[in-house]
């Protein structure tokens, strides 16, 4: 009888648990999120004339189908998230800064930006040719975005004084005031630009 009541107990329990951790919990979570954080909670999708267009938390690439950057909007910084900026695939490409495969990458992505906008390698930040530690990140720094400020608007024919400013307002300082560094959000600031553009 006690074997039978102790199992009968443990029963209760666990439907019990269930209930209140597998179901209610969860709902009340979710209900509290959808409504005291809506747009955190549906992935702050960014809409343009009413159609999704990306995340505002979710980087994406402005390329060709040959993944060769498209001159006329700002580049993104590199992805190792499955073929790019692949949510679903979130990660860095856990290589060490010895590792040759990483050294060869940093050396070919240098070499296509130098030539993309006519710069020295020298002046090329470090963001612009690794990949963050979850291959989503959507921002740049200011100095990245600055750096593709004379080719974007030569593509697009803006005078470039204008699209510095552009970048210059796109900056979001640190969080806080005090926590890590000021960025650029590119898929804001390209829809900013399109904008600009007309």
């Amino acid at each position: 009888m006690t074997s039978f009541r102790q199992t009968w107990t443990a029963v209760r329990a666990l439907l019990i648990l269930t209930v209140v951790l597998g179901l209610a919990y969860p709902l009340a979570i979710t209900g509290i999120g959808q409504l005291a954080f809506t747009n955190n909670a549906n992935g702050q999708l960014v809409r343009v004339d009413g159609e999704v267009v990306g995340s505002a938390i979710i980087g994406q690439s402005f390329t060709d189908a040959d993944g060769a950057a498209l001159p006329e909007w700002f580049q993104s910084r590199p992805s190792a998230a499955g073929d790019g900026y692949d949510g679903g695939a979130s990660s860095g490409s856990n290589w060490g800064p010895e590792n040759e495969d990483l050294i060869a990458a940093i050396g070919e992505r240098q070499a296509a930006i130098a030539e993309l906008d006519r710069v020295p390698v020298s002046e090329i930040p470090a963001d612009a040719v690794t990949a963050s530690a979850s291959g989503l990140d959507p921002h740049i720094s200011p100095e990245y975005a600055r750096l593709q400020v004379d080719r974007v608007a030569a593509a697009r024919g803006i005078p470039s004084e204008d699209v510095a400013k552009l970048v210059e307002s796109m900056i979001q300082g640190r969080d806080l005031g005090y926590l890590g560094e000021p960025t650029v959000n590119v898929l804001k600031l390209n829809i900013a630009l399109a904008e600009m553009d007309g």
